[in-house]
């Protein structure tokens, strides 16, 4: 099966990329906004009458637009429209992507092999996976089928796996131990920032303390129960057989001060070979909160019981919900195999002097 490079039609997963948006990120990751109605207006530029009538539209249903169930980015790539304040953002839910060099407006086919620029709007769902497209002249009916959808939406089941009796109780209490005797260090993310991988840390974004597990006897009984376990379920479900673990580590999220915000575990060159995330829970039933959510398929969350795994795809949009009783304790290894080995040291260049330890430590 070939890539597919032309511009997405209705029905098409729309195209990842990363982006400048106005008052916001350099390097906005629009794979990051799925599990919310995305409306895009690829104006070109808001100097034309048709497109400030097509924003004023926006202006006119401005309540639709809540970050939660629907959100908006406008396509610039008139330099003048920022610096003659055409368009602003207005949180939450109004974003402008500032595509000076065109490139999303040519993925998306705004831009012609003459550079001539047609404007239109384009809707998407929560799986970004484009539903509308029409001209930019069309704004009320493109809000219709928003208003429409959005009062349609109800809560699917994300592609997960719920494997029970991973871990015995005797074994779930001595991960806990160890992590309550070593208290753990705060747990970062990675980002890619000027080409290498970055460890970063952000409490408004990831708020959790891991300990690493670092007794070989311990690591190789962990490695036997998920190969014995886990690895079978994967190859059931998913026809994938994974073969090798990355990292080994307790770790907690505490009320008030525990939770991870929507993202995917794959989406960096330093973690491009991961391929199946999994979270063993320790302590299911002694804390409130902390659940699995994958905004892309609803709001319904997930545990597994003491002991048992929720399995997942990396790839997959999914947030740990901050806990509001109690203490969560997790083992969260991930899953790959030998051909993503080698996607791994192909990038091991590419990590910045921080992350290098973490990589040298999750083995």
């Amino acid at each position: 099966m070939t890539t597919v490079s032309a511009p997405p039609q209705i029905g098409d997963y729309a195209p990842w990329f990363h982006a400048k948006a106005l008052d916001g990120s350099d390097r906005y990751a629009f794979h990051s906004v799925g599990g919310r109605h995305v409306m895009m207006l690829f104006h070109g530029t808001a100097s034309q009458p048709m497109a400030q009538a097509a924003l004023k539209v926006i202006q006119k249903h401005r309540a639709l637009f809540d970050d939660d169930n629907a959100v908006f980015f406008g396509v610039t790539v008139d330099p003048n429209d920022v610096a003659q304040k055409r368009i602003a953002q207005d949180l939450p839910g109004i974003r402008h992507f500032l595509d000076y060099d065109r490139a999303v407006s040519r993925t998306y086919g705004a831009v012609h092999e003459d550079q001539r620029y047609e404007p239109f709007w384009m809707l998407m769902d929560r799986e970004l996976r484009v539903v509308g497209k029409w001209p930019i002249a069309q704004g009320e009916e493109a809000i219709a089928e928003l208003q429409r959808r959005v009062a349609a939406t109800s809560d699917g089941w994300a592609p997960v796996l719920t494997v029970p009796g991973v871990f015995d109780e005797k074994l779930c209490q001595h991960l806990i131990s160890l992590y309550e005797q070593d208290g753990g260090t705060a747990s970062g993310f990675m980002r890619d920032v000027n080409g290498k991988t970055t460890h970063i840390l952000d409490d408004g974004f990831k708020q959790r303390r891991d300990t690493t597990i670092e007794d070989p006897k311990l690591i190789q009984h962990l490695s036997q129960r998920i190969a014995r376990r886990i690895a079978p379920a994967i190859e059931r479900a998913f026809h994938f057989k994974p073969t090798r673990i990355e990292r080994h580590i307790v770790a907690c999220y505490e009320a008030g001060k525990g939770h991870f915000r929507p993202h995917r575990d794959n989406t960096t060159f330093g973690t491009a070979h991961r391929r199946f995330a999994v979270t063993i829970n320790l302590n299911a039933e002694e804390y409130d909160g902390g659940d699995l959510r994958f905004p892309e398929f609803g709001g319904r969350t997930y545990r597994a019981p003491t002991g048992g795994a929720v399995v997942f795809s990396c790839s997959l949009l999914h947030e740990a919900t901050p806990v509001t009783k109690g203490k969560r304790y997790a083992f969260l290894p991930f899953l790959y195999d030998e051909e993503a080995k080698k996607i791994r040291e192909a990038n091991l260049h590419k990590l910045a002097a921080q992350s290098e330890a973490a990589a040298a430590e999750s083995g």
